[in-house]
């Protein structure tokens, strides 16, 4: 599996060699060549049988390099979105350069494609392989049925320790399971789930062993995890990266949530790399922030502020915004900002160091290393 966040032309080749990188140490750098040379000369029984590896597009020509170091046999696009457009000139080229991942594959391989994404749906067309989909359509090969989300008992308030998490019927080509995920929100914890079923059908995993897995899901951090706030207060961390479709596919859930005795807040910083469709992008986040019932905005960041331009849109009066250039000034405002029971959602792309917000509310800061994102040396 990939190590960190390595998915580019240096940490792909790092993964499959399994080891971190050395940074600037030359001695470390040779060592790295040495083990990779040796797992070339010599089969190791030890080395796994199967590598899940994430292949980063960030530009034209990535995925068609990042394919020449290794070939892959099963090929997943979870989504083709404004996401890096920075870097291309429209989504178009996005999904072209995503979809040279399917067309490399072989006929014996297998493109596992989301059918609810239309860009990752449109390049079944490029593969030569079989094409696996999944989704909540009812023409996905693999699909989550009769969603129910069970976030707290009714008569308690929402909190970590009466949560009961979501469930739905896994259908695959007609069999079906139930499936529970006990402490974890959001859609995109039933979209990974959803590939890892994906795949371990493929490698002729049994359906129901793979359902009684899943109870076992644990969100990674800083991707829609609960955490206790000061003031007896919920975060919902969502820091580990952003992009308006992620965003607003996050807070089309929590709108589905009811703060019983207190207020939802959103703490959402700059959205990077979307390029032209920035301005656009950011204040559809903000239009959404409102329609799911958030009586406070706090925006980090220059780009940010499309987000609470959106909103004021929709209709948030301008006395319910703030808007700060960072995290830290952020996140001293918000901790007086919230009050007790206050729901608190906070999310934004990795320069915007969403994380710290978390850190100086959460209810024990002491545990920031093992529940937040960023926390080595080496983002200090």
């Amino acid at each position: 599996e990939s190590i960190k966040n390595y998915n580019n032309e240096i940490g792909l080749p790092l993964t499959i060699i399994g080891v971190d990188s050395p940074g600037k140490n030359i001695f470390g750098w040779l060592a790295v060549m040495f083990k990779g040379l040796f797992l070339i000369l010599f089969k190791s029984k030890k080395y796994p049988k199967i590598l899940i590896l994430e292949m980063g597009v960030d530009k034209k020509g990535d995925m068609k390099y990042l394919n020449s170091i290794v070939k892959c046999n099963v090929g997943i696009v979870t989504a083709i979105s404004e996401s890096h457009l920075e870097n291309f000139a429209n989504i178009s080229e996005i999904e072209k350069e995503k979809g040279f991942l399917i067309e490399n594959l072989d006929k014996q391989g297998w493109a596992v494609l989301n059918i609810d994404n239309e860009g990752s749906y449109n390049i079944r067309h490029h593969s030569k392989a079989k094409v696996l989909t999944y989704g909540f359509k009812e023409d996905a090969l693999l699909k989550a049925q009769n969603l129910n989300f069970n976030f707290s008992n009714e008569d308690k308030d929402f909190d970590i320790d009466n949560l009961l998490g979501l469930n739905f019927k896994l259908n695959y080509n007609g069999s079906v399971v139930p499936v529970n995920l006990p402490s974890v929100i959001g859609y995109q914890a039933i979209y990974a789930s959803l590939v890892g079923v994906a795949v371990g059908v493929l490698y002729k995993m049994n359906l129901v062993e793979i359902a009684q897995a899943l109870s076992n899901f644990k969100s990674p951090r800083g991707r829609m995890n609960l955490i206790k706030g000061i003031k007896n207060t919920l975060i919902i961390d969502d820091t580990y990266n952003s992009s308006p479709e992620s965003s607003i596919m996050a807070l089309n859930v929590i709108e589905k949530l009811s703060a019983k005795r207190g207020r939802k807040i959103a703490v959402l910083g700059d959205m990077l790399e979307l390029g032209s469709y920035s301005e656009e992008g950011h204040k559809k986040v903000g239009k959404e922030v409102v329609a799911a019932g958030f009586e406070k905005l706090v925006t980090v960041g220059e780009r940010a502020r499309d987000i609470a331009r959106g909103a004021q849109i929709e209709g948030m009066l301008k006395d319910n915004i703030f808007h700060f250039d960072n995290s830290e000034q952020a996140a001293k405002f918000v901790q007086e900002l919230i009050e007790e029971f206050d729901l608190i959602f906070i999310k934004g792309s990795q320069g915007a160091r969403m994380e710290k917000v978390v850190k100086e509310v959460m209810a024990e800061p002491v545990k920031a290393s093992s529940l937040l994102v960023r926390q080595g040396k080496d983002w200090e």
